[in-house]
């Protein structure tokens, strides 16, 4: 349970109380998330030197809202639980080693690449039987999953006043409050191919059976990137928040997982198979999402100098474009391109294009401490204090 003797704000005061408002965004992208984690720790120590030091300080004392897909709702669950990233990084070393575990039985296309237990396991010991309502969650969180059998994005989160959190008159539906954690986090890290659907119920039926649905990895929606679905969950009447916008007003820090891709030459992909078309178009659709999301959070965004990244070369960074004369809140992107020439300019690493390109695999445990060296040097290139500005200190203790 939330600690009263906490100098910090309750799950109430961080989601209801008036000023600035602070959202944490965090990438899918498998043990690229290790890559995460190392930006991560580096943020956490540059707050917590603004604030004193305390040894106590998290980031869920910080942001108000974290949010995650796949991977990154590990994380977000975690930091949201008041988890120190430390104890993140050693959680992400165990689950690269087990859940990605290929047992040799497991071939072909019609069975899911790994087994669910290893993952089920883990996520179980670390969450237990807390659910989505649990007091202990000292934050607002949203798991961003994906209910295939009726195609809908989900975000589910933890505000008390969003429509599905609590029961409602006359409604079959279960309230979301009483998804277990690791459930809903399972769900999220459902990834097709990778893992099992998760099977979540949803509801009851005329007769009190329950209905379920399946879910999958928040990926396969457009929000793999979570930024702009939780700038929507922090504005949208809808959702129940209702921040207010301003560059002033909201911050939302986003985190990635490392990208890059492999181009091909026109000939290669003429020669493909359809279901190698197939796949590079899915693939490539995702990459789209990303793009289009990160142009949007850049538009309507107010970007730290040093962190305006060109988006391509016909609109670079948007530094002069605005949606009705401003900036609607403020806004920081961080993460690493996972290619030989970035790498070698950009951190100076001694790295060949194949090795570069092998790290941009969502499933190598080895390739774990190279992601995190990686995710380390690039916080220490991108990442200053100034990207945290002070009008967002305010409201950080309890009343």
């Amino acid at each position: 349970m939330n600690d009263i003797t906490s100098p910090y704000r309750t799950l109430d005061q961080h989601l209801f109380d008036k000023g600035p408002k602070r959202v944490l965004a965090l990438d899918g992208g498998g043990v690229r998330g290790i890559l995460t984690l190392s930006y991560l720790e580096k943020m956490e120590s540059i707050l917590r030197a603004r604030h004193g030091g305390d040894p106590d300080f998290r980031l869920c004392h910080y942001f108000d809202l974290i949010g995650g897909t796949s991977t990154g709702s590990i994380i977000a669950a975690g930091l949201a639980l008041g988890f120190p990233v430390s104890k993140l990084k050693e959680l992400y070393r165990a689950l690269a080693e087990s859940v990605f575990d290929k047992p040799p039985y497991r071939f072909g296309v019609l069975v899911p690449k790994f087994g669910q237990q290893p993952l089920i396991d883990a996520l179980q010991n670390q969450f237990g039987d807390r659910s989505l309502g649990t007091e202990d969650l000292r934050t607002g969180l949203m798991v961003m999953t994906k209910r295939l059998d009726t195609g809908s994005p989900w975000p589910l989160h933890n505000n008390p006043r969003g429509r599905y959190f609590n029961e409602r008159p006359n409604s079959a539906a279960l309230a979301n409050r009483h998804f277990l954690l690791w459930q809903i986090v399972r769900a999220s890290t459902a990834a097709p191919h990778y893992f099992q659907p998760e099977r979540l119920s949803v509801a009851t039926d005329n007769d009190g059976r329950y209905v379920d649905g399946a879910f999958v990895d928040g990926g396969v929606s457009p929000s793999n990137n979570p930024s702009l679905q939780l700038l929507m969950l922090a504005a949208l009447e809808g959702f129940g928040l209702k921040w207010p916008l301003g560059a002033d007003n909201l911050l939302l820090v986003s985190v990635g997982t490392g990208d890059g891709d492999e181009a091909l030459a026109a000939d290669q992909v003429m020669k493909m198979t359809a279901a190698e078309t197939a796949l590079r178009a899915l693939a490539a659709l995702m990459t789209d999402c990303d793009a289009l999301v990160r142009t949007m959070m850049q538009w309507l965004g107010e970007t730290p100098v040093s962190r305006r990244d060109a988006i391509d070369r016909e609109i670079g960074d948007l530094a002069g474009d605005t949606v009705g004369g401003k900036k609607w809140l403020s806004y920081v992107r961080y993460n690493a391109t996972l290619e030989g020439r970035w790498l070698r300019d950009r951190l100076e690493l001694d790295i060949t294009d194949g090795d570069a390109a092998s790290l941009r695999a969502m499933d190598v445990p080895s390739n774990v401490e190279m992601l995190g060296r990686v995710g380390a040097m690039a916080a220490e290139k991108q990442m200053a204090g100034d990207h945290f500005p002070a009008t967002f200190d305010l409201n950080l203790a309890k009343a």
